[in-house]
């Protein structure tokens, strides 16, 4: 009698490089990387849709400048982490890339639909920055921690262990200027659910920046 067929379908293993590490399974790893953000960029959404919407921060307030500003902090260290996860020759490097990338992206969803059940527009009359209480200036149109045009250029053609240690390089600068973001709306705002996932971000960046201080150490950057 033959033995019925079992579901059980083994997990798939990531190829072996000639030095024995595994990596992401080429453009499998990568697609399998943007399904997962887009699937954090719905979360977002479902999860500023249920934002209270008793009191609507104006197009001026700190919460507004707020969302604004760090989305497109947040833009920009998801392309890096996708980079890192992408074209990263340590585990952990492509690991905290890949984290960072999905983390980030469901915080752009969520702080996109806070404006849009305000009623606000992506994008407003006030100048960048402008809502921070400290008064924080943009320096050649960047926010604080945020990378150059030639250092984002310089991340997109790097390989090997110079890619590795320049995305931690760079993303330890990038969280230290969002940090200091988040603090602006942490004394600023008064938005009980903007201080809330506020506060949430603080946490896991803090988190990161340990995991990305020690494996910079560890490669000796």
């Amino acid at each position: 009698m033959t033995a019925p067929a079992t579901t059980d379908t083994p997990p798939v293993e990531p190829p072996v490089t000639s030095s024995g590490d595994r990596r992401p399974a080429g453009r499998y790893g990568v697609l399998a990387l943007a399904a997962a953000v887009v699937v954090g960029l719905l979360l977002g959404y479902a999860g500023g849709l249920l934002t209270p919407t008793l009191t609507r921060p104006g197009d001026s307030s700190a919460e507004a400048g707020f969302a604004r500003d760090m989305s497109t902090h947040h833009a920009q260290a998801v392309e890096m982490g996708l980079i890192a996860f992408d074209r990263g020759t340590d585990p952990e490097v492509r690991q905290i890339g890949g984290d960072i990338a999905t983390g980030q992206q469901g915080e752009i969803g969520t702080m996109q639909t806070w404006l849009r059940s305000w009623g606000l527009d992506p994008t407003g009359s006030e100048p960048r920055m402008a809502w921070m209480p400290d008064g924080a200036t943009v320096e050649n149109g960047l926010m604080p921690g945020m990378a150059t045009p030639e250092e984002m250029a310089k991340l997109r053609v790097a390989q090997g262990r110079e890619l590795d240690v320049l995305f931690l390089q760079m993303m330890i600068k990038h969280h230290l200027g969002g940090i200091h973001m988040i603090q602006g709306i942490l004394d600023a705002g008064s938005d009980d659910d903007v201080l809330k996932v506020a506060q949430i971000m603080k946490n896991t960046q803090q988190t990161d920046l340990t995991n990305l201080q020690n494996a910079l150490k560890r490669l000796g950057g």
